[in-house]
């Protein structure tokens, strides 16, 4: 203590060292107060840990080059090193040094994590015989029947160099078989590795698949022949148990209101067309088909009430037995067979936790919604599965509950001075508009789109859901061994066919969908912490902080810089970007890419209408267009190769999607197959500055690929 009293000068002493002295002094003090006031909140702090340690996971996955053992090492001592004085150290160091440690086991988890989901992933393009068995079943992007197989075989290819799953898309005409879960399987198809964003800093496919366990992705056009019949443990039977569910469902409610709700009861959305994806996207009910927690929460509530409510009744029970621990054990019960029938995939996990989590504060006296029940369930779900952070459904479902539990603060206080009868439709509407408001930065970032009316919807499907289509769902399985189960269904049906037609009216409505361009990276991991600090915040200077965060964030995205000309990974479309909007090469063909290209640059216009407005010119299959003082020659079709050399000549920048192996004269930069296979999807700025995709994603686990040499030894 002596260190930090500080003395008058006496006369005569320069007064300059004292100035000098006393501000470093008062530094000094306030970092010991902050310290000191930090360990008094201690008890105070747990809402926190989850931001701490995506302060480790998100650096991680941000990472442009995959760190080294030397490096993850440091990181591990580090974290031994902060748990010590975390938990054995000064007691003014205590609770930083515990943040830290957070900050440390992040990125020890991140990357601990990416190593062990490792499994191979196909080098090369293959078409032959794939043999496996189903374990999923669900649709593609073109609406066709897509199927996941595991205990993959592949002619030619050593198993040790054979995926563990793929993923195959159905075409051509099907429906030989029953397509059962555990069914041994054989068809001819196409594979290839996942492929990388379709453009630099896009949505990242090879690391989904990677912490998928996704090795190859394909499509088939011949029948699909079985093998060996359907078996399998625990997982298989949960997984033809929901099937053989779905099927029933669908039979009793015809149409899509059926495929809808056995997609909220069982999982299964391999009935639901893109079509009313579609129309629940533009109204902002496309959570509704995704179980997650406003499903879990929703059976678990309908449960728990009728349990503990049930119980009231039987005096003997009620007078003996806390009747809310009751309840909370068969919820609890009720949650696990949901999870074990919708599947584990990890929007149902993560809302499984964060039911238990909050049942088993039930069975603890403790409270059930708070911020600490769902700090706890975020913190299960990031050490388990670190890449959730990176993933909208984690983001999404925590910004909503967390602003949930923050305007219900509020509502306490003031529900009072409403009158009884309004009071569930005023709350229904402010949780609705503060989920929303939460959620609709993170849901523009990630879709690029912006339901305008999307609350309006949700004020109708939201209570219809909890009201009509959730409990008859539960009251359908109870009746199920009476056979009496087609009462509550009729039930679902009409409550579920509600929601499809408020949805499509919505969606109908002029101006229902507003495009969004793609934020700069760092945008909305900034949006989301600030947004974080300004909901759990207590300090009024705290929350301040946390608002000019996300308002910064906000402007920044408005200041959002779009690529003047974007090349796909296979050289096969091109995209100049004008006043008009961003002009594409072609009408049709690579609808993925097109489509993702437009929505990223906010852009709600289809291929053709892209592919018509004003930016190139030149015949089919040899276009040319001026970009950032680049003349570009775009070269495609029959004869492509032929014309290579010529197109040299005239212009500073071609491209290609046919094989050319001359070499281009100084001046001209050529990307062929070849040159696009190393880079990925290219980005052209203003300056010219020109970025690859490989550049963008860096050297990652999941996009490392064997050189061409490597390939062709792996194929021998």
């Amino acid at each position: 203590m002596g260190a930090l009293t500080f003395r008058k000068p006496r006369a005569g002493q320069g007064g300059q060292g004292s100035l000098g002295n006393r501000p470093k002094g008062d530094k000094v003090r306030l970092i010991r107060a902050g310290l000191v006031a930090l360990g008094a909140a201690r008890g105070t702090l747990l809402p926190w840990a989850p931001l701490f340690l995506a302060f480790g996971i998100g650096p991680y996955f941000a990472m442009r080059q995959e760190p080294g053992a030397v490096m993850l090492g440091l990181a591990a001592a580090a974290l031994a090193a902060l748990l010590v004085a975390g938990l054995r150290g000064p007691e003014l160091l205590r609770t930083p040094a515990l943040g830290l440690a957070l900050v440390a086991a992040g990125l020890v988890l991140a990357a601990g994590r990416a190593h062990l989901v490792a499994a191979p992933v196909l080098p090369f393009r293959y078409y032959g015989p794939i043999e496996g068995r189903i374990v999923d079943i669900d649709r593609s992007f073109s609406d066709e029947l897509r199927l996941t197989l595991d205990r993959v075989v592949l002619e030619d290819v050593a198993p040790d160099r054979t995926p563990a799953r793929v993923r195959v898309a159905l075409h051509g005409e099907q429906g030989f078989i029953p397509l059962a879960p555990g069914l041994t399987v054989m068809l001819s198809g196409h594979l290839s590795p996942p492929e990388g964003p379709v453009e630099p800093g896009g949505f990242d496919f090879q690391r989904l698949a990677w912490f998928s366990g996704l090795g190859g992705v394909g499509y088939t056009r011949s029948p699909v022949l079985a093998l060996e019949p359907a078996e399998g443990g625990l997982a298989l039977f949960a997984f033809r148990l929901r099937m053989k569910l779905s099927g029933a469902m669908q039979d009793a409610i015809p149409g899509q209101p059926g495929a809808f709700a056995a997609a909220l009861m069982t999982g299964d959305r391999s009935g639901v067309s893109q079509a009313t994806n579609e129309v629940l996207r533009r109204s902002n009910l496309s959570h509704l088909i995704s179980i997650s927690g406003l499903h879990m929460g929703l059976l678990v509530g309908f449960v728990f009430a009728t349990c503990r409510y049930g119980l009231a009744l039987m005096p003997p029970v009620a007078l003996r037995f806390d009747t809310r621990k009751l309840a909370a054990l068969v919820a609890l019960g009720a949650a696990t067979f949901y999870l074990m029938l919708a599947g584990p995939n990890v929007a149902t996990r993560r809302a499984f936790i964060m039911a238990a989590v909050m049942l088993v504060a039930v069975l603890a006296d403790r409270r059930a919604i708070s911020l600490r029940s769902v700090a706890i369930a975020a913190l299960i779900v990031l050490v388990l599965e670190p890449e959730s952070l990176v993933e909208p459904g984690f983001q999404m479902s925590f910004a909503a509950t967390v602003a949930l539990i923050v305007a219900f603060q509020p509502w306490q206080r003031f529900q009072h001075r409403l009158p009884k009868l309004l009071r569930p439709a005023v709350m229904l509407v402010m949780s609705s508009l503060a989920a929303g408001l939460a959620t609709a930065p993170i849901a523009a970032a990630h879709f690029n789109r912006v339901a305008e009316y999307g609350l309006l919807a949700n004020l109708v499907a939201v209570p219809l859901m909890g009201t009509l289509v959730m409990p008859a769902g539960v009251v359908a399985a109870v009746l199920a061994p009476l056979g009496l189960a087609w009462v509550a269904l009729w039930v679902m049906g009409f409550g579920a066919d509600l929601i499809l037609r408020a949805g499509a009216w919505v969606a109908g409505l002029e101006g229902s969908v507003s495009a969004v361009p793609a934020p700069p990276e760092g945008v909305l991991a900034l949006f989301a912490t600030g947004g974080f600090v300004l909901l759990v915040g207590r300090a009024l200077w705290l929350r301040g902080g946390g608002g000019l965060v996300a308002a910064l964030s906000l402007l920044l995205w408005s200041g959002a810089e779009r690529p003047l000309l974007l090349i796909s990974g296979d050289g096969g479309l091109t995209g100049v970007l004008g006043d008009a909007g961003r002009a594409l090469s072609k009408p049709k063909g690579a609808g993925f890419v097109a489509k993702s290209w437009l929505e990223d640059d906010g852009d709600t216009g289809a291929q053709e209408a892209a592919f018509a407005r004003p930016g190139f010119r030149g015949a089919k299959g040899d276009l040319t267009a001026e970009i950032a003082g680049l003349t570009l020659r775009h070269l495609t079709g029959k004869g492509a190769a032929d014309r290579v050399a010529a197109a040299c000549r005239t212009g500073t920048l071609v491209v290609t999607s046919a094989d050319w192996d001359g070499a281009p004269p100084e001046g001209c930069l050529f990307f062929g197959p070849r040159q696009l296979k190393a880079t990925g999807a290219l980005a052209v700025y203003a300056g010219p500055r020109i970025v690859t995709s490989r550049e963008a994603a860096g050297d990652r686990l999941w996009n490392r690929r064997p050189a061409p040499r490597q390939r062709l030894a792996l194929r021998q």
